[in-house]
């Protein structure tokens, strides 16, 4: 069985401040096993959630894990997990608390930090959700410029899966808006990118929306 190469080094370290009387090398051991467990709660909440999304059960633990991953990365220094677990702690707040308002903090930080660490996944994942947000609240055209740019941020990385997701969300906007033959249109290129990589997931959200909008197949 493989360690993480950062629990290898601790092992390493330990030895070298308890077998060699090099109490400076504690520092480093703890920081790098900040590292591991951050990277572990984060990994961990993700996979609570989704089992939110396929049981809607809450479980409480998916919060601390994201705020614990956040907490650890901002002591570390590491604005692109700082931004990544900031924009799943707002993810929680707004898919499984259904509480827009309180995830919106989370959401702008996230973006903020994801922009200065160049980290175009996270960003993309943030605008996303901001304009689900200001969907909710009836602002269109600003939803439309967050889900758009989401997708293209998302289509310069190659993550057709997202850009699937985020094309359904543009259909509501502009089916609400009147576009309806743009809406089926937008459908249509979501089946397409989701059959391209695989995404069944995906694809039930389009099947979901068509009935959801009356959109013809």
């Amino acid at each position: 069985m493989t360690a993480d190469p950062r629990i290898e080094q601790a092992q390493l370290l330990y030895e070298r401040a308890v077998f060699g009387g090099d109490s400076s090398a504690l520092e480093p051991a703890e920081r790098g096993l900040d590292a591991v467990e951050a990277d572990l709660a984060l990994t961990r909440g993700k996979v609570v959630h989704a089992r939110f999304l396929e049981e809607r059960a809450e479980d409480a633990r998916e919060l601390e894990l994201f705020e614990r991953a956040a907490q650890l990365y901002e002591q570390l220094g590491d604005v692109r997990g700082e931004g990544e677990a900031l924009f799943w702690v707002g993810t929680f707040h707004q898919v499984v608390r259904d509480d827009t308002e309180a995830a919106l903090p989370a959401f702008t930080r996230a973006l903020d930090l994801a922009t200065q660490a160049d980290d175009r996944l996270t960003m993309s994942y943030a605008l996303r959700h901001l304009g689900f947000a200001e969907h909710m609240a009836g602002r269109l055209d600003v939803a439309r410029d967050r889900f758009e740019e989401s997708t293209r941020l998302r289509r310069e990385l190659g993550f057709l899966p997202g850009v699937a997701a985020n094309l359904i969300g543009l259909a509501y906007v502009a089916a609400q808006q009147d576009r309806r033959e743009e809406a089926a249109e937008l459908l249509r290129e979501a089946v397409e990118a989701a059959e391209k990589s695989g995404a069944e997931g995906v694809l039930r959200w389009v099947a979901e929306a068509r009935e959801d909008l009356d959109l013809p197949g």
